[in-house]
Formats: structure tokens, sequence, C-alpha cells
């Protein structure tokens, strides 16, 4: 799902920022996921998700600062873009929310590719 989603989330900045943005927020999630449902945990909240992230992965130092930072970065515009109302997401902060998806899919896939 995420490798789909971060292709779609590309074909999109162009065209449509927001719904980019959106899809490149629910690539890392669903990235995210996968490497904490091989740990035995699942979430029923988004923030939930970040939570953990942040108590598990970050604070462990099992993964640098920069990717939490990057995953609040997604989580916060993302909600601009589903939810914002009058506020849009310009096209460069979609472009840097892609960005950012990509290099917590990488991270995913290598903490992924540790469990095998």
């Amino acid at each position: 799902m995420a490798t789909c989603a971060i292709k779609t989330a590309v074909m999109l900045i162009e065209s449509d920022p927001e719904s980019a943005t959106s899809r490149a927020y629910y690539a890392a999630f669903h990235a995210l996921t996968a490497v904490f449902a091989l740990r035995g945990q699942s979430f029923n909240k988004y923030s939930a998700l970040r939570g953990a992230l942040h108590k598990h992965l970050i604070k462990t130092g099992d993964w640098p600062a920069e990717l939490g930072r990057d995953y609040d970065f997604l989580m916060d515009l993302r909600e601009i873009s589903d939810y914002g109302g009058g506020a849009h997401v310009r096209k460069k902060d979609s472009l840097r929310a892609v960005e950012a998806a990509q290099r917590s899919i990488a991270a995913c896939k290598e903490k992924l590719s540790s469990f095998n």
C-alpha cells in the first residue's frame, strides 16, 4: 500500500498538491503501521501511531529525530490538505511532504528487512 500511495503522490504533485500530500502521508502511515505490526502492535488512532513512533523508535535512538519530524510534518500537513477549510497546501510543501514520505518509507523498509 505504501509503494502505491507514494507513486500516486508523485503523480499528483503538479495537478493536485493537496491530494498528493494526503497520499504521501498515507504512504508513510502504511509503512510505519507495517513496522509496528511486526512488533505485535496496532493502533486505532493516527495520534497513537505518532506517539509510538516517537516513544519506541525516536526516543530510543533506533531512528534519527529527523524521521520523527518528517512524520509530524506529514501528519500536520495532511490535516490541512484534508480538513483545511480556507487553508491550502502549496506545491512546494506537497513536494516536501513526498520527500519526507519517501525517507520514512526507506527507513521502514530497512527496519522491516531486519525482521527477516
